[in-house]
């Protein structure tokens, strides 16, 4: 025991013990009651009790033998015991305890409810209060009351030998009381044969009312019934023969929701009162539609706070449901939807089926169901349960909801119309919760009737002729007793039998309203204890109850607490089990992650463009520094300057290109996107626009050689530089407008979920981060169509000019094959790269190499021939000193015929070589022939008319040989 002593206390007892143990006498070992100086020796507890040893601790009392003088224990208890004999003992000065001739015992006591009754008085024998082992008590009823049960009970290891019985008045002779019928309709088939057990019920509950003598004196309640089947059609007929046969009907009390629906609204054209005792369709909870209704037995609405509840204890926000297609199941679901909605939690999905449940179930498990609500009726739960474990919907990762009213084993019964075992579907339904209406007392206390839960049951269930688990109705049989009760205290009331007055009950007919409002009002204000727990009546007519929430833990349904709605008390018992060892997440928890750019691919472009610019700036320095050059200045280096310019840019809007969210955050994206298109666009302009200029030049001066003669003597650059301008011009106009209209900004783009190789409960929602406006597409079709054009023009041109030479523009031939290049990888790549948007690292990929290998292309081509001539031919001087060491007119038109003059002089030399060549070729054949014919005889020639005389054969040249043919060739 924990000690209550201040500490010095409780140190000064442990010095004082301790000199006890030092002394000479304690040294002996041996240890006599009467060792005065010694103390008490420690006393052993009795069983099932303890000691409590003031100011030590356990182990200290583990550790002594010997209690001081004057030091005083405390017997106790543990359960429903008490202490017999003397609860305290003191040590006395002579090392004894007081009292020590009576022991002290624990005693289990008996319920002391047995020495109280109600109208009557309890004699207790052979004992003291509270009544031990042994007891006797004898029952005596007051006057006008008689004894119902035995009158003697004895006391015997903590349980009465026989039930308590209780004094009931003495009731006039039936033969004198006024009969009051009541007329029921009980399902003893069907779809809920719910009066199997209900009827009984009701039969014992009136002949406990009949036989009280304080509840309807004068009247004596009569019961005619019928079997409704459950079905409307047929309670149609019964209800006919009720209201139309004799004797007057004061209430009607059916069964089934279905049911109950067509009497309630019959009943108010008869001014007839409504009591039922198994309906939980909500709409019966419509005051308008039905206004003289009321049920013991709750609406199903009533589980709905008791889920919002749990849902709101794991902290569950998105639920579906699944539910069969009838009024009490879609109205019980329109009541949660607006439930849940107030406290915030969502239903994502609801699905619904009238017999066949396989599709449903698989659109739960297609749109990621976890946590689903089932209302359906026990047959169609095993189908749907079937279902479930054929889609795999049950495990770690699932919650179901579902109704508690269902048979223990209904999971285990035969049913010819699923084709699932029965441990595939205790596989499937493990874990489950249900939420059921408390519709037996949990606390075994006394009711109205003088019974306990307990004792109702017992009697009930020697009353059936079968099985309780066997027999429909038997949860809601306390409903049922209860109800009878609670019509009897409304009739009571009105008829004036609590000492009010009130009115005749057998004045009663269809037609007299005021006893029907009398009889409503004193039903709307019931309140009692019945064996179901505490009656009371909702604005609606509905039954306030608690709910027993249970959960179906190894094949058997385990209680693991209450919820009562009207104070929002939820009492937990923390016996839940779960599969995965907690309560699953309400959704696969998604993990955002973003597809950034592979750094390798992008650290390696980056360094190629980074030399890109290099090369551009060495491009751009020799060009400036060789201006003075005549070969430089004869290929307008001014517009070459600006290529060099437009390519360091383009080749810049790499590094924005590559840049995401790995690099940068999301307030600095709007920037980058800007720098990517500013570079890229200017870059383009400049570059691609300096050429196309060139080449558009060479192709209007060359294509008309006669209209444009005059042109080509001079050439103003300013026309040059201002086609250039004009090209920028139109760009920086258009990507102003566009980012004042409409602004690029981050955008993000998400693809399907990925599910991790590891089996746990999230999946990978992956985005990738875009630079993009409202009407990107727009934007970039007028960008498009306008470069487009450009490069498609440059094409024409290049192929146009491809023969034309002209000292002005000297390098057109290399700017023809740069736009060829250029415009080729721009044409491919910006489809391409839209068709990949998606895929960041291919996107990448192809856009900044068509920068680089185009910037790269252009640069080699324009600059590197020009260096390598300079450095090659030395043609380092100016114009001026060019022509003073050539001496050369400087006419510009004078020096291109002659250079024209010194090709076509080329080409005739050829001629001419070609022609010698093939003269001695004729030669060397003629010698042949001649020395073939000097080794024949000769022939005499013949003579006559007509046969011309052959040369002398010293002249065979002249013979072969055309001297005048010869000549032409050497003009």
């Amino acid at each position: 025991m924990r000690s209550s002593q201040p500490p010095l206390t409780q140190m000064l007892l442990l010095l004082l013990l301790a000199l006890l143990f030092l002394s000479p006498q304690g040294a002996g070992g041996a240890q006599t009651p009467n060792a005065t100086s010694e103390g008490c020796q420690i006393i052993h507890p009795p069983w099932e009790g303890g000691i409590r040893y003031r100011g030590l601790t356990r182990d200290q009392v583990k550790a002594i033998n010997f209690l001081p003088v004057d030091y005083e224990i405390e017997y106790v208890c543990r359960g429903e015991r008490e202490v017999v004999g003397p609860k305290v003992r003191k040590c006395l000065a002579n090392g004894s305890w007081t009292d020590m001739d009576t022991p002290s015992r624990c005693v289990r006591i008996c319920s002391k409810s047995y020495l109280m009754l109600e109208n009557g008085k309890v004699f207790l024998t052979g004992g003291d209060l509270p009544a031990l082992d042994g007891a006797r008590v004898d029952f005596r009823c007051d006057p006008d009351f008689h004894l119902v049960g035995g009158s003697r009970s004895v006391c015997s290891q903590g349980q009465w030998s026989s039930p308590k019985p209780h004094c009931q008045v003495n009731r006039t002779p039936h033969s004198d009381r006024r009969a009051v019928y009541i007329g029921a309709l009980f399902p003893m088939s069907g779809g809920w044969p719910g009066g199997q057990a209900c009827q009984p019920a009701v039969e014992m509950a009136l002949e406990d009312v009949n036989s009280r003598r304080d509840i309807l004196p004068d009247y004596e309640l009569k019961l005619i019934h019928h079997d409704s089947k459950c079905d409307p059609g047929q309670a149609t007929k019964y209800l006919y023969e009720l209201l139309y046969n004799d004797p007057i009907k004061i209430i009607l009390m059916p069964g089934c929701s279905s049911v109950s629906t067509l009497v309630a609204e019959a009943a108010r054209m008869w001014n007839l009162i409504v009591l039922s005792y198994g309906s939980s369709s909500p709409a019966l909870s419509n005051r308008q539609r039905f206004p003289t209704f009321f049920r013991t037995h709750p609406s199903a609405t009533l589980h709905n706070p008791t889920r919002v509840k749990l849902f709101e204890k794991w902290g569950w926000k998105k639920i579906a449901t699944i539910q069969q297609t009838t009024e009490v199941f879609t109205s019980t679901l329109d009541d949660l939807e607006e439930r849940v909605k107030e406290a915030g939690i969502e239903i994502t999905f609801r699905q619904s089926f009238f017999s066949d449940p396989a599709v449903p179930v698989k659109n739960l498990k297609r749109q990621d169901a976890r946590i689903i609500v089932g209302l359906f009726y026990e047959t169609e739960a095993r189908k749907v349960f079937c279902e479930v474990y054929k889609e795999r919907l049950f495990g770690k990762k699932y919650v179901w909801f579902l109704i508690g009213w269902y048979a223990d084993n209904w999971f285990k019964t035969y049913d010819p119309s699923i084709n699932c075992t029965v441990d595939e579907m205790t596989e499937a339904v493990e874990g489950h919760i249900t939420t059921e209406i408390v519709m037996l007392n949990p606390a075994n206390t006394r009711s109205i009737s003088n019974m306990t839960s307990q004792e109702f049951v017992e009697k009930l269930t020697k009353r059936l002729k079968r099985h309780p688990e066997e027999t429909g109705g038997f949860q809601e049989a306390p409903l049922a007793y209860d109800a009878i009760w609670a019509l009897a205290l409304a009739l009571n009331k009105t008829s004036g039998g609590d000492g009010r007055s009130g009115v005749r009950l057998e004045d009663f007919n269809y037609n007299n309203q005021t006893i029907t409002d009398q009889i409503y009002r004193a039903m709307n204000s019931s309140s009692f204890e019945g064996v179901s727990g505490h009656v009371v009546f909702d604005a609606s007519g509905s039954r306030m109850a608690w709910t027993l929430i249970e959960q179906l833990q190894g094949g058997s349904y385990k209680k693991i607490g209450y919820y009562d709605s009207t104070k929002d008390d939820l009492s937990w018992s923390k016996t839940d089990k779960w599969i995965g060892g907690s309560p699953p997440a309400d959704q696969t928890l998604v993990i955002k992650t973003f597809r950034f750019l592979s750094q390798k691919l992008f650290i390696s472009v980056s360094v190629l463009s980074s030399l890109g610019i290099v090369l551009a700036v060495v491009c751009l320095s020799f060009n400036i520094y060789n201006s003075h050059v005549r070969y430089i200045q004869n290929s307008q280096p001014n517009l070459n300057n600006l290529t060099a310019v437009g390519c360091s840019l383009a080749l810049a809007a790499v590094f924005p290109l590559g840049l995401d969210g790995y690099h940068i955050g999301r307030n600095q994206f709007p920037f980058i996107c800007q720098a990517r298109l500013w570079l890229l666009g200017l870059g383009f302009s400049l570059g691609y626009g300096s050429m196309f200029t060139k080449i558009w030049w060479v192709h209007t001066v060359f294509t008309k050689k006669e209209e444009k003669k005059e042109w080509r003597k001079t050439l103003e650059p300013w026309k040059l530089y201002a086609t250039v301008g004009l090209l920028v011009g139109m760009d920086v106009l258009t990507l102003t407008i566009w980012q004042i209209v409409d602004p690029l900004h981050r955008t993000i783009e998400t693809f399907a979920k990925e599910e991790p190789k590891e089996d746990i409960d999230v999946s990978i929602l992956p985005q990738l981060e875009h630079c993009s406006s409202k009407k990107m597409n727009t934007w970039l079709g007028i960008f498009y169509g306008y470069k487009g054009l450009l490069l498609l023009l440059g094409i024409f041109l290049a192929y146009e000019t491809k023969s034309v030479s002209t000292e002005k523009i000297n390098d057109h031939r290399a700017v023809g094959m740069a736009i060829y290049n250029v415009a080729v990888l721009c044409l491919i790549t910006a489809p391409v790269t839209m068709i990949l948007s998606s895929q960041q690292d291919a996107a990448f990929a192809f856009a900044s190499l068509a920068i680089v290998f185009s910037s790269y292309i252009t640069l080699v081509v324009l600059f590197v021939p020009k260096m390598r001539r300079l450095i090659t031919r030395g043609e380092w001087q100016s114009e001026a000193q060019d022509t003073m060491k050539t001496g050369s007119s400087t006419n510009n038109h004078e020096e291109e015929k002659s250079r024209l003059l010194e090709k076509e002089n080329r080409e005739l030399e050829k001629i001419i070589a070609e022609k010698e060549e093939r003269v001695s070729e004729l030669r060397h054949q003629l010698q042949s022939r001649q020395q073939l014919r000097s080794r024949r005889p000769p022939l005499t020639p013949p003579e006559g008319p007509g046969v011309l005389p052959r040369g002398p054969p010293e002249f065979p040249d002249r013979l072969s040989c055309d001297g005048s043919r010869v000549h032409l060739l050497y003009k």
